[in-house]
This record gives C-alpha cells, sequence and structure tokens, in this order.
C-alpha cells in the first residue's frame, strides 16, 4: 500500500454525463490514451496515428470490497452509461455496459494531472483515481514516456475491516483488433492475422502482464508491445480469459473476481488463437481498517516503434523508430524505469504543476496556458529517432491534419520553446538548414527531409509571408532562450536569404512595407500593404537586426534597421485609419478573399511576437492600445445567435466568440477571405 501522495489542487471539473469530454495520458511523441469523464479509458491512439472513438474490447478495471461474513461488492471502475443509445443490437458484452457499476463520476483536470471521482452510496468506500503521464520542463526525454501512471485511492468508510481487490483488465492489440458486424472479435486478412501473447512477468519490485506477439519481427510497422504493472506486493492474475463460445469469458472472469476477490490462472501457454487476442487481467489485493485509506499503483506502459519516414502513415515509405525506441527495448523496460524513479517523476511533475496552477494569474489564462501543452503530446507531433520534431495543424479523428510543421500555425506557438527548447531549435535546423532554397524561398510546409516535395494546388507552394517571418521571430527567440552559438552561427546563413527574399519579393518598392502577392496562414494571398503581414515583416527586421549584431554581421545590422525605421514609419500612414489598421487596396474586389477596410483580429500579431521578444514597437503604442479597443469592441460576440457564418461553424446559438473580422464602417468584401465569419 502506497501512502504518499503529490499534493493536488483541482479545479476544472466534468460530471461523467459530459460524454465528450476526455483527458490525454502519454508523452511527448508516443501517443495517447485518455481518460474519460467516467473513468474510462478511449481513444487508443498509441499505434502512431489519431483514432478518436477507439476503444479495446475487455479494457477496463474494477473493484471488489467484501466485509468478513458479507456479501462482496464488485463494480466496474467507471460510472453509469449515458444516452443517446444509439446501437442498433445493443452494447456488446465486450463493452462491459451490462456489469454494475458507480453511479457518478466526475474528471478534474489540471495537465498534467488528472483526477476521477467515484460516487456510489451503496458501497462501503469511497474511490478515486489520480492519472498523469511526466511532465518536467526542460527534460523531453522524461516527458516523453510512453505510459500512463493510474493510481486508485480507495477509503474504508465502514467500522469493520474490508478485503479489496481492483484489477485491471486489457485485450491484446498487437498486430490490431477486427471487430465485426457484431461486435465481435473476427480475424483479419489471412496474411495479417496473428496469434498473441499475454505472460505474467515478475522484476524485482514490478510485477504485471506483458502483451506482445512473437510472430510480428521488429521491423514490422505492426510490431510493439504492451504491458500493466504494479509496484504493489500483493497482487492476482489471470493472463488469459476463458477461450470458450460466445460471451462465456466475460462470465467466467466476472465470477472468478466476484467469488472470492482471487483470479485463477488458467493455464493457457499456448499462444492465442490466430486473430483473436485474448484478455488478460493483474490484480492487487489489500485489506483496509476502518477510515484507512490504501492508494494502488498501475502503470500502463507502450511500445509501437515503427512508423513511415513520411507524413502519411498509409505511404509505403520505409520505416523509422519513434524517438523512445532509442531509449527502450519493450514497454516492460518503459514500466521498470518509471517504477524506479517514480518519486522524482511525480516530485518533478508535481512541482511544474504547482508553479502554473499556484501562481496568481487568472484562472482562466492558467487553463489556456495548460491546455495548449495537450498537442504537444498527442498524436499530432512526432519525435523521430534521429532527432527530427515534425507536427501537424492538428489532427482529424483518424489522421493528422495539415502536414508540414506549417511555417504560419507553427509560429503562432510558445508552449514547446518555454517547455522543450530544444526541440524548437530542431525545428528551426529543419527550416532553414533543409527548407529554404539559395534564394531564400522557405517551404511553408517540411517536406524534403521525408524525400518528398511540397505542392500547392498543383504546384510550387508560394513562399507564406506571415510564416516565412515568424520563423526568423523564432530563430531570435530560441538563441534568446539557449544562447546556442554553435547553432545559431549554422542556421544563420538561412535566415538572411529568407530576409532578404522578402525584401525582394513582398517589398516591391523597398519602402518598408509590403505590398506584393502574399500568402498567409488564411490558405489565401492578401495584396497590397496589410497589417497581419506587414507587422510580421517589421518584427522580423528588428529580430534579424539583433542577430546579426550577435554574430558581428555589421552590415546586415545596418540594412535591417534602415528598412525597419522606414518601413515602421510607412506602415502607419499607409493603414492606420483612426481606430484600427487596415488593408490599402484601391477596390477591395480586384482580388478574391481580401479584408480590405475590415477590422481583423490577428492584425496585431506581428507587434505582439515583438513584445514577447523584447523588440520594442512596430506600431505607435497608441495606435496599438486603440487597435486592441476596437478589435474587443467590433469582434467580440456575446452572442452569436444573429452572427452570419456561411463558413466552419465552432460556436453556435447564444455562445460567445471573437469573429476573425468585421466591418464596423462598411466595405466588406463580396467574398472576403475564408474563416473571416468563424471564431477563434
Amino acid at each position: 500500500m502506497n501512502n504518499s501522495t503529490p499534493k493536488q489542487v483541482f479545479s476544472h471539473i466534468y460530471p461523467h454525463t459530459a460524454v465528450a469530454a476526455a483527458f490525454p495520458l502519454g508523452g511527448i511523441g508516443t501517443g495517447n490514451v485518455s481518460l474519460g469523464a467516467g473513468g474510462d479509458l478511449r481513444d487508443w491512439e498509441i499505434f502512431n496515428r489519431p483514432a478518436k472513438g477507439l476503444k479495446l474490447p475487455n479494457t477496463f478495471f474494477a473493484l471488489r470490497v467484501q466485509e468478513s461474513g458479507q456479501p462482496a461488492y464488485t463494480r466496474v471502475l467507471e460510472a453509469a452509461l449515458q444516452p443517446p443509445f444509439l446501437d442498433s443490437h445493443g452494447y456488446h458484452p465486450s463493452t462491459t455496459a451490462g456489469l454494475p457499476r458507480f453511479q457518478r463520476a466526475s474528471l478534474q483536470g489540471e495537465y498534467p494531472l488528472a483526477k476521477i471521482s467515484f460516487e456510489d452510496a451503496s458501497l462501503p468506500v469511497q474511490v478515486e483515481l489520480e492519472a498523469f503521464t511526466p511532465l518536467i520542463p526542460l527534460n523531453p526525454e522524461d516527458s516523453g514516456l510512453p505510459c500512463a501512471v493510474l493510481t486508485y485511492a480507495v477509503t474504508n468508510r465502514t467500522e469493520a475491516n474490508l478485503e479489496l481487490t481492483i484489477v485491471g483488465s486489457l485485450t491484446n492489440p498487437v498486430g490490431g483488433i477486427n471487430i465485426g458486424q457484431f461486435g465481435n472479435m473476427v480475424p483479419v486478412d489471412a496474411q495479417k492475422a496473428v496469434q498473441t501473447q499475454n505472460r505474467y512477468r515478475e522484476d524485482s519490485d514490478l510485477a504485471g502482464l506483458f502483451f506482445h506477439s512473437d510472430q510480428i519481427p521488429g521491423n514490422d510497422i505492426r510490431a510493439g508491445n504492451l504491458s500493466l504493472a504494479t509496484m504493489h506486493p500483493k497482487v492476482t492474475y489471470k493472463p488469459v480469459w476463458l477461450r470458450s463460445g460466445w460471451y462465456d469469458y466475460l462470465r467466467e472472469f466476472w465470477d472468478d473476481l466476484e467469488s472470492d476477490g482471487l483470479l485463477n490462472d488458467l493455464g493457457y501457454d499456448d499462444p492465442s488463437r490466430k486473430g483473436l487476442p485474448d484478455t488478460g487481467t493483474l490484480g492487487v489485493l489489500d485489506q483496509l481498517k476502518p477510515g484507512e485509506t490504501g492508494r494502488y499503483l498501475f502503470i500502463l506502459s507502450w511500445y509501437f516503434p515503427n512508423r513511415r519516414n513520411s507524413w502519411d502513415p498509409d505511404s509505403e515509405k520505409p520505416l523509422i523508430r519513434n524517438h523512445y525506441a532509442t531509449r527502450f527495448d519493450s514497454s516492460w523496460e518503459v514500466a521498470a524505469y518509471v517504477a524506479d524513479h517514480l518519486e522524482r517523476l511525480q516530485h518533478d511533475t508535481q512541482q511544474f504543476h504547482d508553479a502554473l496552477f499556484d501562481s496568481t494569474l487568472p484562472s482562466e489564462v492558467i487553463e489556456a496556458l495548460s491546455v495548449s501543452i495537450v498537442p504537444l503530446r498527442s498524436n499530432t507531433c512526432f519525435w523521430l529517432e534521429d532527432g527530427r520534431f515534425y507536427g501537424y495543424e492538428g489532427c482529424f479523428d483518424d489522421s493528422g491534419c495539415c502536414p508540414g510543421s506549417c511555417t504560419h500555425v507553427w509560429s503562432y506557438a510558445y508552449t514547446l520553446a518555454y517547455l522543450f527548447p530544444s526541440l524548437e531549435r530542431a525545428m528551426r535546423r529543419i527550416e532553414f538548414e533543409i527548407e529554404t532554397n539559395p534564394d531564400g524561398y522557405m517551404s511553408f510546409r517540411t517536406f524534403q527531409p521525408f524525400d518528398g516535395q511540397f505542392i500547392w494546388h498543383g504546384g510550387q507552394a508560394p513562399a507564406a509571408a506571415d510564416g516565412q517571418m515568424g520563423s526568423v521571430l523564432r530563430v531570435y527567440r530560441e538563441w534568446l532562450l539557449s544562447a546556442d552559438r554553435d547553432w545559431l552561427q549554422n542556421i544563420w546563413p538561412g535566415v538572411k536569404r529568407a530576409l532578404v527574399f522578402a525584401s525582394h519579393h513582398w517589398d516591391t518598392d523597398g519602402d518598408g512595407v509590403l505590398d506584393g502577392k502574399q500568402h498567409n496562414t488564411y490558405d489565401i494571398e492578401f495584396y497590397g500593404p496589410n497589417p497581419l503581414c506587414g507587422g510580421y515583416y517589421l518584427a522580423a527586421l528588428r529580430a534579424g537586426e539583433e542577430l546579426a549584431e550577435v554574430l558581428d554581421d555589421t552590415d546586415f545590422v545596418i540594412r535591417c534597421r534602415k528598412t525597419f525605421e522606414k518601413g515602421k514609419l510607412q506602415i502607419d500612414k499607409a493603414l492606420w485609419n483612426g481606430e484600427y489598421f487596415i488593408q490599402q487596396l484601391a477596390d477591395v474586389d480586384a482580388y478574391p478573399y481580401q479584408h480590405g477596410k475590415g477590422c481583423l483580429s490577428d492584425q496585431l500579431l506581428g507587434q505582439l511576437h515583438a513584445d514577447l521578444l523584447g523588440l520594442g514597437d512596430v506600431f505607435p503604442p497608441d495606435h496599438v492600445l486603440s487597435a486592441v479597443k476596437s478589435i474587443y469592441q467590433y469582434n467580440f460576440k456575446s452572442d452569436l445567435s444573429g452572427h452570419v457564418n456561411c463558413q466552419r461553424t465552432f460556436a453556435l446559438g447564444d455562445e460567445a466568440g471573437l469573429i476573425l473580422c468585421s466591418w464596423p464602417n462598411g466595405g466588406q468584401p463580396k467574398f472576403p477571405f475564408p474563416y473571416s465569419d468563424e471564431v477563434w
């Protein structure tokens, strides 16, 4: 019984009726499994691709408690299932929907820590689940562990001694699980179907089940294994559930658990039937005195090292390993490492949590900061064995969305740079050493390291003004955070070329204001002077000046300073309308998808970067204050019921949101830029 527990303070609560709420568990570049608000494990995205909605059959935790001489209470450690109940054939037995559960539960999350509070007045115990994956700033290795640490805290609220068993069951997913029309596991194609094995293991203080297959070679895309382990001294286990007909497996397991809390090993030593993986269960045993609380820790770890050396997981490109495979040879090694270093991993993760959540920042800011960490440890990002780190723009339910570490999207992001700056420096090297051509053109999506070329609408993609200048700004940020002179000297030639390209390609008249055809984050081109791209350019010039100063590149210092001073004066004259900054176009409909006289929500993005990096004023401070006020006044809608949006919809009815652009003084283009009516 482990009675040590880190201090945790939770404020964001989701009841079990919040069926969409889920808390991801997993490390950088490892994939995730998520914890639902009802206590269930869902979204098994550990196989190197997104998999929203993927659940493993017969995979759950359960509790049995009993007072001597009294009937036992046995419950699935999940809350009651919620409507709508839409399945045409009811819930399959492998979902455990028909087994007794807790009446209620709630999820309390302060990333990277989660807690589930279970409620059931009929039971003699109070149960909580605490879950986390180590997250330690400046330590990407220990923040990149493919694992979830699950600790069930059980309190005896009676005056009698209680016997207790907590079990975790898991179906072996190695090689893939195929579910047929009636919800049963059925063999996949004969050439792909394999036999799997569940083995009980003990090493030092660690005991548990190892789920694997000897029939998949290590160089196969499907290769991998899982472990469910514990350091508890008293364990019980059933490595393989009953192999029989119909639904006998679930009946035999539940009866076995309920009868005495001890699991019978059925003695299967041979692998599973081909394409029909087995379920295995690991349990811990204890006695609780009146009022006593016991803590029971499980380590769920996984190891699926191989992925395609490509943005497309379904391609036929060669395999490459995930970074975590350079440290470990199996999920059991991962679990052993976590067990050996658990105290430090818990302590350091808790320290980070407390530094953020115990700060004096407003709760809304703390929540925004904490949730922005999650994408780094989702399938949005991947980290390869050679150190390369990449990110999609986001994820669809079953694949990455918009590949290429898109410069104009990732230029918004600061989380990775401040928590794990070495990974950001790796991204800059790719951008400026590989994706920046001799003429300074930078592909805004990274494909060349994968022996590919980014194609946009059938041809070479245009350079992205905001993305390319954003990458220059990020070089300055990474320099400030690292003072890594060797790194800076290696990429400096590419940085210079990128800035020179901007001065020739987008600043067509050399006045320091971008006026050419400027591809940008809205997936279209702005024409003429505009605050988004123009502000980025000016901020990047200041960053270039500072970097050139560091490297004693005096001529470039002077060039950047002169262009910046000229552009700063000209852009304010050209774009300031007395309230905010607009786009300068004689005919807003001469080109499709412009914003013209509109009040753009991110018109100050270049200034924001400059402020965060200490680069000074891009626009006059009083004009900045006025523009911020205008954005709030014109673009924030407390009720969207009457808002017309013919684009994507992320907020409905009387919900509030900040729309991307408004036209308070008229002048809206016939077809404004895509996303303009949407909300951030």
